[in-house]
């Protein structure tokens, strides 16, 4: 005696033929046996996707065979191996699942916003029309947004290639940048008062702005963090002017509290999308260390600074601070 589907088997039916592109037809078997790829490996790739396992279940659609046999192929050229089949899966499931999150986030508040679903139909669908709504506004966007995506994508590829190519020619210059932490003041506190829409306003509004401003200084941003934002720049100027605007930005908003900054210059190591290395640390240390509505720099970006008439720096006390020792920073008091 076979099961009865459920109502949410034939949901999850709809999805991956709207969204997958067809049923799921496949397990885990199947794909090692069609791909061509190792079980070992493939195994590990889902996980650096970020999906959970799948037991014997037919979770697999036509496309994720052709996606493992684009990977196949690649690895059979020589193109990558795979401890690079494994990098890359990892860079694209930890982007892509924050991607896929904020953006039906983004669509499913847009709909609440025009009466179309109550608020609490955004993280659980189970009214039939609301779904049926839903399904439809996915059909109609998935194709512009694909194309956007790989537009972006493209974009940011050729960004980072003409950075990285052009520092090449620069001797020693490749690994030394300027890191720059961003902490909204008082964040603990806040999250204790607020309702959670009212926190997420802070949050959305603080990352927003954030983006904005090290973009257009043309610095890169590393990560935002719900209270926090990492980002580096390839000179400490490039990254006094944007540390300016933040401050000034905050000041301005009503939604955004005092930001507490700290810049640090010196060797990165560069993987995976991140930023490591001692320079980082030391900038996260001066980020803790720093006043509210202040930026604290390392004495590395100060010596850069230090002939800059736009700057005006006040040394503070040398400070030991545990894991770094003895350190001597700099207040940024104006740009």
């Amino acid at each position: 005696m076979t099961d009865e589907p459920t109502d949410d088997d034939r949901l999850i039916s709809l999805v991956d033929r709207l969204v997958l592109g067809g049923p799921a037809i496949y397990t885990r078997e199947d794909l090692f046996d069609k791909s061509g790829i190792p079980e070992g490996l493939s195994r590990s790739m889902w996980r650096a996707l970020g999906f959970p396992d799948t037991g014997g279940a037919r979770v697999f659609t036509e496309s994720d065979l052709e996606a493992l046999q684009v990977v196949r192929d690649l690895i059979d050229a020589g193109l990558i191996d795979d401890d690079v089949a494994l990098t890359l899966a990892r860079g694209l499931g930890q982007t892509t699942a924050r991607l896929a999150d904020w953006q039906v986030e983004a669509l499913g508040r847009r709909l609440v916003d025009r009466g179309e679903l109550s608020p609490g139909e955004r993280s659980v669908i189970s009214d039939e029309d609301a779904q049926r709504l839903i399904l439809a506004q996915t059909a109609a966007l998935l194709p512009a947004l694909q194309t956007l995506l790989t537009h972006v994508w493209r974009r940011q590829v050729a960004s980072v290639m003409e950075r990285r190519l052009a520092r090449a020619d620069e001797a020693g210059a490749a690994d030394v940048m300027t890191v720059v932490f961003a902490d909204l003041v008082g964040f603990t506190r806040l999250a204790r008062q607020l309702e959670d829409a009212d926190l997420a306003v802070v949050v959305e509004g603080f990352e927003s702005m954030s983006a904005d401003v090290v973009a257009a200084s043309g610095s890169t941003l590393i990560k935002t963090v719900g209270d926090e934002i990492l980002f580096v720049a390839d000179n400490p100027a490039t990254a006094a002017e944007a540390v300016k605007e933040l401050h000034s930005r905050a000041t301005a908003s009503p939604d955004v509290p005092e930001l507490r900054i700290g810049m640090a210059t010196g060797p990165v190591l560069r993987r995976m999308g991140d930023v490591f290395g001692s320079t980082v640390n030391l900038a996260s240390r001066l980020t803790a260390l720093a006043r509210p509505g202040t930026t604290l720099i390392d004495a590395s970006t100060a010596r850069e600074l230090a002939d800059d008439p736009r700057v005006q720096l006040r040394q503070t006390a040398p400070r030991r601070v545990r894991g770094v020792g003895v350190i001597r920073s700099f207040e940024l008091q104006s740009i």
